[in-house]
This record gives structure tokens, C-alpha cells and sequence, in this order.
């Protein structure tokens, strides 16, 4: 069994990482996409419940190239064993998400996709599948990139990119799951120190918390999950399950820093963190950037981990206190993980003996994040 899972383009190597971490299985990288091997349906459950990269996750039907995607799709499905997920009293939906050159608008894909299955199903088990749009009891995931088909089911039956906790918004802030791809660039572990000193309305310090403390991202949604409705589980532990994983949760007090200049947005990212349900992990403080050594000693900090703001009265000079500050407080092992503009970037970074280790760009939809790790040189 194959189970596959989506996440942004410039991050699947993340997402590897954590499949790797949580289920112990290898991953195959795809554009923004990942595919592993899985032993029991357990992984996936798993997945869903605790996975910070992932914007779906699927039980893998198959994959293929194709070259018209509605032929090749009505040829691949007669090798799919549809009768563990549908039946005659079962309803689904399919639901396409496309990064490929198919210029058919998305519902009208899903609906071709849709008619189908019926039709398949008519044909090999002689009824009419049901169809439910806004609440099936199966969701077939049909994910094309490039001239790659994926066919799944779909075990979380929501965006698990998208967080409860995401309340008090700022507008320059980033999504959970980019948030996570830069926490883990950075090599943080609990038994180091973070900062963000540009941290808006709190996202990369929630995100390094749950991922710090072990707490499921998902622990409030629970009862959302699609794979509770499913009929092949329906004799399956899940509470035992649940709380198997819960009892892993760190109470122990984290050293991650939210600093952030406006009051404004540091009442924010406090309330956003009590929702996340990990307030008391995580330190907060209203100061200004040229503060910073007023603080927290010199060496104090294991790893910095930020967003830049896009734009400032004088961005050099922002640029520039930025990496002054980051000389001093950082630790000699430490690293900077930043989305930032890369000729400020390089400007300023190696003016106070930063090199950039890596650079990478991250895309969230058709946004695009440039994405720089930094160590500090003798």
C-alpha cells in the first residue's frame, strides 16, 4: 500500500522529512507532491493528526503519466478496486487541484472526472454511485502536475494547511505550513532557543512550539476528520488512537522568543497562540529591532527564524540593524533562516560575517517566497 501527500512547491523535501519522522518510510518527490510506502492505514491517520507540511493526505489508487487526461483517466481507473471505498449507500465528490498546462477550468474537471467513476461504476457493480458535494461520505483526490496523474482517497476531508488558530490576522503573515518548512531549515530542536523578531501575529513561533512540544497541529479538529465517516473503520479504536499520540505532549517550558514592535500584533500573536492551545511554551516581548542586545545576551540564541518585513521606511537600514543585531546574539553554531530580499540579503549578511548556506524559493499558490539559511562565519 502507497499513501501520497501534497504539499507547497520548494518544500517537499520537508515533507519527506516528517513522513520519514512519523511513519519511518521513505519518500518519493514529486512536484509538490510526496508518495511512501505505508504498512496500516494507521500512517495516514497519523499523518492527518499531526503533519505541519502537509496540505492533504491521501491513500494512493494510482499514479500514471498521461497524455489526454480524460482517456488516460477512464483507462487507469479499470485497474482501482473502488469496493473497499464506495458502494451503492456510500456518496463522494472528486476534488482535482492541477499544477500542469490542462486549461479546463477546475469544477468542470471535477465533473468530467465525477461522470466518470459513475459511469465506471454502473458498468462494473450495475448501480448509480451517489453523489454528495458538500458532505460525501468518500472524497476521491484527483492531484495532476506537470503530465502526472494521482488518484487518492482522501483521509483528512479538509485543507490541513489552512489553522484553527489562525484568528488575528497580520498581513504580512505566512501560512502554518510555510512556517514549518523554515523552522525545520533551521535545524531547531527543544533543547535549543528561537526567535522571531519580526513575528507578526505569531505564526513561526506556534509552529515551532507544536512541532517543539509534540503537540498534534490538529488536536482541535479531531472530530473533522473524514476518515472517522469511513466504513472500513468503522470498528477502530480512534480514541485509544488519538490518545495514544496526545500522551507525547511536552509539558517542559520552551525557549521560543515572539518579539514583535507593535503591541497590536503581539496581543495577537498571544491570542492566536492561546487558540493553537500552546500560549505557556512560547516567551513575548514588544520591543524594537535595535533593542534586541538589551535583552538577550551575547550568544544567547540557538537559532533566528523570520519572515523580513516587504517593505519599511528605510528597508537597508532595517536590513542592516537586523543582521548587526543577529552578529551578537546569536550563538557560534547558530543559523539564520530567513524569507527576505536576496540582494539585501547578501548585502547586509556579509557585512557582518554571515554566509548563506542555502537558498531556495517556496510557493504558496502563486506566491513566491525566497527563502535564505545562513551560518555564522569566524
Amino acid at each position: 500500500m502507497k499513501g501520497f501527500l501534497t504539499t507547497h512547491k520548494g518544500m517537499e523535501d520537508i515533507a519527506a522529512l516528517e513522513v520519514n519522522e512519523l511513519t519511518g518510510k521513505k519518500a518519493k518527490i514529486s512536484d509538490a507532491c510526496i508518495v511512501f510506502d505505508i504498512i496500516r492505514y494507521e500512517g495516514l491517520f497519523k499523518l492527518c493528526y499531526l503533519s505541519q507540511s502537509a496540505k492533504g493526505v491521501y491513500f494512493l489508487l494510482s499514479e500514471f503519466a498521461y497524455n489526454r487526461i480524460f482517456e488516460d483517466f477512464k483507462k487507469n481507473i479499470q485497474k482501482i478496486d473502488f469496493g473497499e471505498w464506495l458502494s451503492e449507500s456510500i456518496t463522494f465528490r472528486v476534488k482535482c487541484i492541477k499544477d500542469s498546462d490542462e486549461t479546463m477550468p477546475t469544477p468542470e474537471m471535477e465533473k468530467e472526472f465525477g461522470a466518470i467513476i459513475i459511469e465506471h461504476m454502473q458498468k462494473k457493480h450495475n448501480y448509480t454511485q451517489k453523489v454528495s458535494l458538500n458532505n460525501p461520505d468518500t472524497a476521491l483526490f484527483v492531484y495532476l502536475s506537470g503530465n502526472k496523474c494521482h488518484i487518492g482517497i482522501d483521509f483528512a476531508g479538509f485543507d490541513l494547511s489552512k489553522r484553527n488558530y489562525n484568528i488575528f490576522t497580520h498581513p504580512g503573515s505566512i501560512k502554518g505550513t510555510i512556517a514549518y518548512s523554515l523552522i525545520r531549515l533551521s535545524e531547531y530542536s527543544n533543547n535549543k532557543t528561537l526567535l522571531d523578531c519580526f513575528s507578526a501575529s505569531g505564526t513561526i513561533p506556534i509552529e515551532a512550539a507544536f512541532f517543539a512540544s509534540k503537540f498534534p497541529v490538529n488536536f482541535y479538529n479531531k472530530e473533522k476528520f473524514i476518515f472517522l465517516k469511513f466504513e472500513k473503520f468503522k470498528s477502530f479504536d480512534f480514541r485509544k488512537f488519538f490518545k495514544k499520540i496526545d500522551d507525547n505532549i511536552s509539558d517542559e517550558k520552551l525557549n521560543i522568543y515572539n518579539v514583535e514592535s507593535s503591541m497590536k500584533y503581539i496581543n495577537y500573536a498571544k491570542k492566536n497562540s492561546k487558540i493553537a492551545g500552546i500560549a505557556k511554551k512560547i516567551n513575548f516581548s514588544r520591543m524594537n529591532l535595535e533593542w534586541l542586545d538589551t535583552k538577550f545576551d551575547k550568544g544567547k540564541i540557538g537559532r533566528i527564524v523570520a519572515k523580513m518585513p516587504a517593505s519599511a521606511e528605510d528597508i537597508e537600514k532595517l536590513y542592516n540593524e537586523f543582521f548587526y543585531q543577529a552578529e551578537f546574539i546569536l550563538d557560534d553554531g547558530g543559523k539564520i533562516v530567513v524569507i527576505g530580499k536576496k540582494d539585501l540579503t547578501g548585502k547586509y549578511s556579509s557585512k557582518y560575517k554571515f554566509k548563506i548556506t542555502e537558498e531556495r524559493s517556496i510557493f504558496s499558490g502563486k506566491e513566491q517566497y525566497d527563502v535564505f539559511v545562513l551560518m555564522k562565519t569566524k
